[in-house]
């Protein structure tokens, strides 16, 4: 079991910037694929971005460059760094963890195994 625990969401205008962190307890984080997800009222959810293993490879939903995605396995976290910030990005940001012995990255929501309970970004105009 690996317990997940967001942090770094708030009221930010649009143009700022967040950091969202995630802490993992219970079990080796390293072994773990890690990820974010978000999910905007009425609409399902969606893949924001991901990270191998050893942080080595991630992967974004978005090729635009706004999000950055890291990991510090000797802190167990994972960060979300959102620069850029539109109203469209007003959502509950998800972490997500996959027990994995790959390098891979995964981007659909069936391939997690342990969700964090979410924290709220909200982007004004």
């Amino acid at each position: 079991q690996v317990q997940l625990v967001e942090s770094g969401g708030g009221l930010v205008q649009a143009g700022g910037s967040l950091r969202l962190s995630c802490a993992a307890s219970g079990r080796t984080f390293s072994n773990y694929a890690m990820g974010w997800f978000r999910q905007a009222p009425g609409k399902e959810r969606e893949f924001v971005a991901g990270i191998s293993r050893s942080g080595g490879s991630t992967y974004y939903a978005d090729s635009k460059g706004r999000f950055t995605i890291s990991r510090e396995n000797a802190k167990n976290e994972v960060y979300l760094e959102m620069n850029s910030l539109k109203p469209e990005d007003t959502a509950v940001y998800y972490c997500v963890a996959r027990s994995t012995y790959s390098s891979n990255i995964y981007y659909r929501t069936s391939e997690y195994d342990y969700w964090g309970q979410g924290t709220q970004v909200t982007v004004s105009s």
